[in-house]
């Protein structure tokens, strides 16, 4: 289940907010036009789970939500811990790409079908930090300032929805927020504190 942070921007941000309470997660987000919702999660279904596989399990929401709203690609992506002697290097470039400050021209959907990660919304003077994890589905809408941390030991699969077929495509603000505000690491660390 979700959890939510909110951070007044500053020099020194400060938080205004933390729940797991669903309701008020998705009031707070509602206000700001951003979506939040949960699916059902399919039992059995291996966190490293392939792409096809994770796809097939949750086809008939998957459907469901493209047909709803317009969505002509949908893909999985993920990472998690591996023994692999190049894992850390690529986790950790990764994890940079999405680090930094950025929109999009298409509204930025994401469904956990394993693990978690954080979508950063920098919504005027405050960044809502949402950790989405398995079951939750969050939907961003179309040129909202925002990035994503996955934390330093990746461990995630995310279903992502595109109304355009070229994908995922990051318009960078250079806006180094991002610096300033809680990692995903010590929000995980400091919930329920």
């Amino acid at each position: 289940m979700a959890y939510l942070t909110i951070y007044r921007d500053g020099d020194e941000p400060s938080l205004t907010l933390a729940t797991d309470d669903e309701a008020e997660i998705r009031e707070a987000l509602a206000a700001k036009g951003v979506e939040y919702a949960r699916w059902p999660v399919v039992e059995g279904l291996a966190d490293d789970a392939s792409s096809d596989d994770v796809l097939a399990a949750y086809a008939e929401p998957i459907a469901q939500l493209s047909e709803e709203q317009g969505y002509v690609l949908v893909d999985v992506a993920g990472l998690h811990p591996s023994d692999d002697p190049g894992w850390a290097a690529t986790a950790a470039g990764a994890r940079q790409k999405f680090l930094t400050e950025h929109t999009h021209a298409d509204d930025e959907v994401r469904f956990f079908a394993a693990g978690s990660g954080i979508f950063y919304l920098h919504l005027d003077d405050d960044v809502y930090a949402v950790l989405g994890e398995q079951g939750d589905l969050l939907s961003v809408p179309k040129g909202t300032t925002h990035w994503f941390d996955m934390g330093t030991q990746p461990n995630f699969t995310a279903v992502r929805f595109f109304r355009d077929e070229n994908g995922w495509v990051g318009d960078f603000t250079g806006n180094p927020i991002a610096e300033r505000i809680p990692d995903f690491d010590t929000i995980v660390a400091g919930r329920g504190a």
